[in-house]
């Protein structure tokens, strides 16, 4: 009885000793160095670490959330940060997707506090008496136009907004304006020098570089409409968002605009051990996330287990049930 006893304790403490040494060793796909992604990167290493020491979770650059849907559907990597607008054109298949994305899961939202900002400078919006952004359309100004470059959602979220004022690029060259393609590290520069009256763009509220902008120029928040709001988050997959009153200096009133969200993608084919347990991870490590940068103070085991575009992975909703964070 006594050998019996021994086995069994024996047994008992290698399944234990078995599952404490899980240990995951992935590549997460993100964007280009820097910025707030990378941060991300460094936060799910951190909280997978965290539940399984030993683990290694390796951020790699790429071109963004499309180029990571790609990579996540060829199986390239195990793991990847994608917009909501971004997994919105992969699963409609439009381009540069030739077909319908049918096997990306999400595992959890990270933010949905991207907002598309619409920013002009208050001498051309009181000359052109511009008080929303649907009084570009009436008024036809012929604005100097920053966009971010193409093949970053925010380019195609910002096509959106004015297809949804009944405008294209094409009719604010015929007006007389132009367009200007650039990244969101040059558009603000742009304004300041005082050759462009308005930036579409997605930035974090309170971003450094609008901060620096106001001081430099007086510019002005064009609100959306409901209209506008209700067109571009059913066709883009992205949520309405209002930035707070008093925000920045020549805004006293709160403007209604629409926003991005990112999270963490997987393919279908992950096993749902793994997805329950990366999710696990995720969830009760959260501060491992917040603590990457001052922006995501906000992230809440709440806003992970919330997203709309594409079906969570089975082992990700059997976390969110279990933890009592999805019906």
């Amino acid at each position: 009885m006594r050998k019996l006893y021994l086995l069994l304790v024996s047994l008992v403490v290698f399944a234990a000793g078995t599952a404490q040494a899980e240990t995951y060793n992935f590549t997460l796909a993100g964007a280009s160095p820097g910025g707030l992604w990378t941060s991300l990167g460094v936060g799910v290493d951190g909280a997978v670490k965290a539940a399984y020491p030993g683990s290694n979770i390796t951020y790699q650059t790429s071109g963004g959330g499309i180029a990571n849907i790609t990579l996540l559907e060829q199986q390239k990597v195990q793991m990847g940060l994608a917009h909501d607008a971004e997994l919105k054109i992969a699963v409609d298949g439009v381009a540069p997707f030739n077909k319908p994305v049918k096997d990306v899961r999400m595992l959890a939202n990270m933010y949905d506090w991207a907002p598309m900002f619409a920013i002009m400078t208050k001498a051309f919006a009181d000359k052109y008496g511009i008080k929303t952004f649907g009084d570009i359309a009436v008024k036809k100004p012929p604005i100097r136009l920053v966009f971010n470059k193409r093949g970053n959602i925010a380019y195609n979220v910002g096509e959106q907004l004015l297809k949804a004022i009944d405008v294209s690029l094409d009719d604010i060259k015929k007006w007389g304006g132009q367009v200007t393609l650039a990244a969101s590290s040059e558009q603000t520069d742009l304004m300041k020098d005082r050759r462009a009256d308005l930036i579409i763009n997605s930035l974090f509220v309170r971003h450094g570089s609008l901060l620096e902008l106001e001081q430099a120029v007086d510019v002005v928040h064009l609100p959306l409409s409901q209209k506008v709001i209700d067109q571009v988050t059913k066709e883009a997959g992205i949520k309405p968002f209002i930035i707070p009153a008093g925000t920045y200096k020549l805004q006293p009133d709160p403007v209604p605009t629409v926003t991005l969200s990112a999270g963490v993608v997987v393919n279908a084919a992950m096993d749902e051990k793994t997805a329950y347990n990366l999710t696990k991870a995720l969830v009760e490590h959260v501060d491992k996330i917040k603590e990457v940068h001052k922006s995501m103070q906000a992230l809440t085991p709440q806003l992970m287990a919330s997203h709309t575009v594409i079906p969570f992975h089975p082992g990700a909703t059997r976390y969110y049930k279990e933890a009592g964070l999805l019906k």
